[in-house]
């Protein structure tokens, strides 16, 4: 199959000269007018075609793939970009694969066409594969060996809830207040809710979404409790002083449109859709709870990866270049190719928003309200910082919001984390791809961490709340918390 840059510019090539002899009637050409074209003048377009898709994959040494038909699921959010520019721009062919993206109504049916093996893989949220493997909600061995990106998440709330909060919080009375916006000026709302007897209602995307563990730790670093899960509560709100519930991403705006919500943490579009609509005003994006938090994965099953390990090498190859291509700068730090993929997101085929809406968070920029536009260059990070490394601290961290939150119900040692870490998540994988990638010259060594990275970043306390987190002493950080299960 041909790849798209080739057969636009072999389209390009051929409609031109066969124009010149007169064999194009009008200035636009369908592939078929082509051929039909091309045979008066004797040209064999399809030899020309290979040819030229020779020439552009000449530098991937291609593996034997053992399955070259590949359907891989997606949530039509803005970071499912590196799946999309795997293959829109060619790179899924040049490893010789043909993939079909199939866009899922959601996360859950996702997980489970993953496990059943309707979908081979998946843009999935980083929380899935582990949830899945200890057992929360579902019991299935799902494995990530490549992280698609950090940051892209945001907290709205509606326009009530905002103006309330100014109301509350006297600085917020401007059209540039000072972030992070904490949940300081949200706590007496929700208190006078309780008071009243009415629910304070906001949504999220998934029990083991980031979202739910970014809007818990925003309410909590305020004092305000989002609840928490056992037996009797598997909705997670058990002491809530907040009611959070699931919401579809792309159902987030009108959802609280029509005041079902009060407030949702998602990522986008549909933070800037609720801005564009003029229903609601993002506070905080995640960037500001915890700078370069891991997002999303692409995940697998264990068992679809030990029959396909060619497969999977080739698919997480595809994906570096993919996130490498997102986020390419020139010389002065502006991105050379984030306009090109968010025309090709806002494809009804992809996100389906529009191109407007998409530029709004995509290009360097985040927009609060609407004369309220900041430079965030890192709001969405598909590479740097080593983004698209699966990282066992990364995974480690979501196990600590797990059992803070009673989705983990017993305390476990220290050993455990980073034991149920190795079992998930895989390096080993994308350190041969990367590999590979550097022989290929698509890579320099330094653009990936070297081989005896241990797998941990270094600790941070880049938190909303200023906690230290630690990956290799898990249960201080759990315990540090004042809102939470202990770790021991």
């Amino acid at each position: 199959m041909l790849n798209r840059s080739p057969k636009r510019l072999l389209q390009s090539m051929v409609c031109c000269w066969v124009a010149m002899i007169g064999g194009c009637a009008g200035s636009t050409v369908n592939w078929e007018e082509l051929e039909r074209a091309a045979a008066k003048v004797d040209i064999d377009i399809d030899a020309l075609a290979n040819s030229l898709q020779d020439e552009t994959a000449s530098k991937t040494v291609r593996l034997e793939v053992e399955k070259p038909n590949l359907k891989l699921g997606f949530i039509k959010l803005t970071d499912c970009a590196p799946l999309v520019i795997a293959k829109e721009k060619g790179f899924f062919d040049d490893e010789g694969l043909s993939v079909e993206l199939a866009a899922q109504s959601n996360w859950k049916d996702l997980l489970d066409a993953v496990i059943n093996h309707s979908l081979d893989g998946a843009h999935m949220l980083a929380g899935q594969p582990i949830g899945a493997t200890i057992g929360i909600g579902t019991k299935a061995d799902v494995i990530t060996a490549y992280s698609l990106d950090y940051n892209g998440n945001a907290i709205t709330v509606s326009n009530d809830i905002w103006s309330r909060m100014q109301e509350n919080d006297p600085n917020l009375k401007t059209d540039h207040p000072k972030h992070p916006i904490t949940a300081d000026a949200l706590k007496p709302i929700v208190d006078q809710y309780k008071q009243q007897g009415k629910d304070f209602n906001m949504g999220m995307v998934f029990p083991v979404s980031t979202h739910n563990y970014e809007i818990r730790y925003w309410l909590a670093a305020a004092g305000i409790s989002p609840g928490f899960y056992d037996q009797r509560y598997l909705d997670g709100t058990r002491d809530a002083d907040v009611l959070l519930s699931v919401t579809p991403p792309p159902q987030m705006p009108a959802t609280m449109e029509q005041g079902t919500i009060l407030g949702y943490c998602v990522g986008e579009p549909w933070n800037q859709k609720a801005v564009v609509a003029g229903i609601g005003v993002p506070v905080t994006t995640n960037y500001d709870v915890w700078k370069n938090n891991p997002e999303k994965v692409f995940g697998v099953t264990k068992q679809w990866d030990e029959k396909y390990p060619n497969t999977h090498l080739a698919v997480v190859k595809a994906l570096i270049r993919a996130g490498k291509w997102l986020d390419a700068v020139d010389q002065n730090g502006v991105f050379l190719n984030r306009q090109e993929a968010c025309q090709i997101l806002s494809s009804p085929n992809y996100v389906g928003a529009d191109v407007s809406v998409i530029e709004r968070s995509m290009t360097g920029t985040f927009v609060f309200q609407s004369d309220d536009v900041r430079e965030m260059p890192d709001f969405n990070v598909f590479f740097k910082y080593h983004a698209t490394y699966p990282h066992y601290s990364d995974c480690i961290w979501f196990l600590t919001q797990m059992r803070r939150w009673g989705q983990i119900t017993e305390p476990k040692p220290a050993q455990w984390y980073a034991e149920t870490a190795r079992k998930i998540y895989q390096p080993a994988i994308y350190q041969q791809a990367a590999r590979l990638l550097i022989d290929e010259g698509y890579l320099s060594a330094d653009e990936v961490p070297a081989d005896d990275y241990d797998g941990y970043r270094s600790p941070t306390s880049d938190f909303i709340d200023g906690k230290t987190y630690d990956a290799k002493d898990p249960i201080a950080y759990i315990n540090s918390f004042e809102i939470g299960n202990p770790g021991q």
